[in-house]
């Protein structure tokens, strides 16, 4: 008999708690940064670290400055999430050293290169939320951010999400992993893959040629992965034209999930679009792929 694994949830959110804001990959501009901690504070009380503007080469901060940021707020157990500036580069360089099989029941968010670490707390059986940062959140609509915060407030099952093309029929249930294609295709071999046996693939990048698309999904499939999930979800893939050529990074990635022969619905306003709807990560959910729809299967919090 399959043991089922049970995933720990964060404790529910509520106004005014406390939370942190850090920036464990690169540096970011300001403007964005403060109309997304303006949102933010609307709603939470946001602690910020008075370095966490820093900048080396293409990092906010050096690996030390950002290391102790990211691990004292996994360690505080006043601080109810997490919420990252930006992404860019860098957090998979301080995941060694993270404590995150000591970290308190705290929501952790963001999408990106932060899918290193949702990646890493995945491995841990730990429930994420990919979701937008700092510098995205301000332009966001309010329909995103009441779905943000319901997400992390609420223990009931948030609304389905709906893409817009359909590349293999059929459905599929699991638990829902992954993130962004460059990050996580570059996880495998190291222990911070999160678990695949029956789950469903959720993949989304941005500015990536198709030819190097297809490079990182046929790495992932030389590596096993497609046999191994239920099913794929395809968020949005910005800015992953080739010019002038006459082919789309969709027809590339339609071509490239018939191959993989798992149920895959693609078009969802997940990612580094205009629209970025937040997900949690480690939670059930099932994909219908004929009607491009991801049903949550449960909330994303603990009951409190």
């Amino acid at each position: 008999m399959k043991r089922c694994v049970r995933w720990l949830k964060p404790l529910p959110l509520r106004p005014r708690d406390t939370v942190q804001v850090v920036a464990p990959a690169g540096p970011f501009e300001q403007a964005p940064f403060e109309a997304g901690l303006r949102i933010l504070s609307e709603r939470y009380a946001p602690v910020v670290r008075p370095d966490i503007g820093a900048s080396h080469r293409y990092l906010a901060g050096d690996d030390a400055r950002r290391q102790e940021e990211l691990s004292q707020a996994f360690l505080d157990r006043a601080t109810r999430a997490i919420f990252c500036a930006r992404g860019g580069y860098g957090s998979s360089r301080l995941l060694p050293e993270l404590p995150l099989d000591k970290a308190g029941p705290v929501a952790f968010t963001g999408f990106s290169d932060l899918t290193s670490i949702h990646c890493a707390l995945q491995a841990l059986h730990r429930v994420s939320f990919h979701a937008p940062v700092l510098t995205q959140l301000g332009r966001q609509s309010t329909q995103v951010h009441e779905y943000f915060f319901r997400l992390l407030e609420s223990a009931e099952a948030p609304p389905p999400l709906t893409g817009n093309a359909t590349y293999v029929p059929g459905t599929a249930e699991g638990v829902l992993v992954g993130g962004n294609l460059s990050v996580f295709s570059r996880l495998l071999g190291t222990p911070y893959m999160p678990p695949l046996d029956g789950a469903v693939l959720l993949l989304e990048d941005v500015t990536e040629r198709p030819y190097r698309i297809d490079r990182m999904w046929t790495h992932l499939r030389l590596a096993g992965v497609f046999s191994r999930v239920r099913g794929i979800v395809l968020g949005d893939f910005t800015a992953c034209e080739e010019k002038d050529a006459n082919y789309s990074s969709a027809d590339v990635l339609r071509e490239l999930a018939r191959d993989a022969k798992v149920p895959c619905a693609a078009g969802f306003p997940i990612g580094h679009g205009a629209i970025n709807y937040p997900v949690a990560l480690g939670t059930r959910v099932r994909l219908d792929a004929d009607a491009a729809r991801l049903t949550f299967l449960e909330g994303a919090v603990s009951p409190g």
